[in-house]
């Protein structure tokens, strides 16, 4: 039996996920219903005991454990200096938007995208510029003729880039990130690149970071990285900006100093150099989970569910399920089967592109929650085919 396979109970817990009807069984937002790493649960455990929670400096595990984790895991260099901290990568993505760009600026998304990402934009009165992947009916790719002319034109100064990309799962090749790159710099675009499902490939896949893809790719983005969706600690509130460029980088600095998102809470620091620092083999046991997880998903809804499809992906742990023969209307069809059966889902139409005709799925629980949660599924998609 496996540790993953160990049920937690989060209900009255104050959990955003789990704040749900009796009976309902919530399987949306990117949040695992397992606990996270013995190391990480023994630095917190330790440092709440000390019993003073005041004001806390970043400590120099910090740093030597996120540079560490980037060298040994993804063999790129990343110096103490090209990082700083911030309170969430949400928070910093909507900081550097409105440190980036003008109000009335446009930024390219390739869709369907994190929603989030359309908040950031649309709330600091910058205009959402979408470039849709190209879906075949089985896997996504990049339309670089499609990207390419959102990104010449003259109100765009920024593009948010998913590395590896929610809701799909794609992990970008070396290659794409190169050629995203030359076409940013070419029309004087920055790019913002959010990573922080970069540690949850399967075994055998690594991403490849945005920074290190090319000298003009180092040169033109500022990459999101953080601890809190490989090892469950979003609550934390932990996360860094890094850029390679100095000049990107200050400004930020002065950003996120500016907003009041660079100083840390007594638990966060502590928890990522734990993480990063020796939570390395507990994070090997979780992909292999999440893999084997997304595999009997994928299979699950191949022969149970003739008119659905969950699409291939080797990235992040949520399930992308086209419904295109059964509707066009995805937040329909999620309310509908909430109704029915308790199952909360994602509607896709929330990613914008393609996705009203998607739901996604989060499969980062145990087996037996997952197993419900696809006989739900089930049972609501031939549920809404009899009405």
């Amino acid at each position: 039996m496996s540790v993953f396979d160990k049920t937690v109970n989060r209900r009255g817990t104050c959990s955003l996920k789990w704040d749900v009807k009796e009976g309902e069984l919530p399987m949306w937002v990117a949040d695992m219903d397992f606990e996270t790493a013995p190391a990480v649960k023994e630095a917190v455990a330790e440092c709440a005991a000390h019993g003073a929670y005041g004001y806390n400096v970043l400590p120099d595990e910090w740093y030597d454990a996120i540079c560490s984790w980037w060298k040994d895991r993804h063999g790129t260099v990343i110096r103490r200096d090209e990082l700083c901290f911030c309170t969430g990568a949400v928070p910093a993505i909507s900081c550097l938007v409105k440190r980036l760009t003008n109000i009335g600026d446009e930024v390219v998304v390739m869709t369907p995208a994190y929603d989030i990402f359309f908040h950031s934009i649309e709330n600091a009165g910058r205009h959402t510029v979408e470039s849709p992947l190209a879906y075949d009916g089985e896997s996504y790719a990049i339309d670089f003729d499609d990207l390419a002319e959102k990104l010449s034109r003259p109100l765009v100064r920024l593009l948010i880039l998913c590395d590896p990309h929610n809701p799909t799962g794609n992990i970008w090749t070396k290659e794409e990130l190169a050629r995203i790159g030359e076409l940013c710099k070419a029309h004087g675009v920055t790019v913002i690149s959010d990573e922080l499902h970069c540690d949850l490939t399967d075994p055998g896949f690594d991403y490849v970071p945005f920074a290190s893809a090319s000298d003009k790719c180092a040169e033109v983005s500022i990459t999101c990285i953080s601890a809190s969706k490989a090892f469950n600690l979003a609550g934390l509130q932990s996360a860094a900006v890094w850029s390679r460029n100095k000049n990107l980088l200050d400004i930020a600095v002065r950003g996120l100093n500016s907003d009041e998102l660079a100083e840390p809470n007594a638990f966060a620091a502590v928890a990522t150099a734990a993480a990063f620092g020796k939570g390395g083999g507990w994070l090997d046991e979780l992909r292999a989970y999440l893999a084997e997880n997304k595999r009997l998903a994928r299979e699950y809804v191949s022969r149970e569910i003739s008119d659905a499809r969950a699409v291939v992906s080797h990235a992040t742990y949520l399930v992308w399920i086209d419904v295109s023969r059964i509707t066009d209307d995805s937040a329909y069809l999620a309310s509908f089967i909430r109704e029915k059966t308790g199952l909360y889902l994602s509607d896709g139409s929330r990613y914008r592109g393609d996705g009203r005709r998607f739901l996604r799925l989060n499969a980062a629980c145990p087996r037996s929650v997952l197993e419900d949660g696809l006989a739900r599924l089930e049972r609501g998609l031939r549920l809404y085919g009899e009405r």
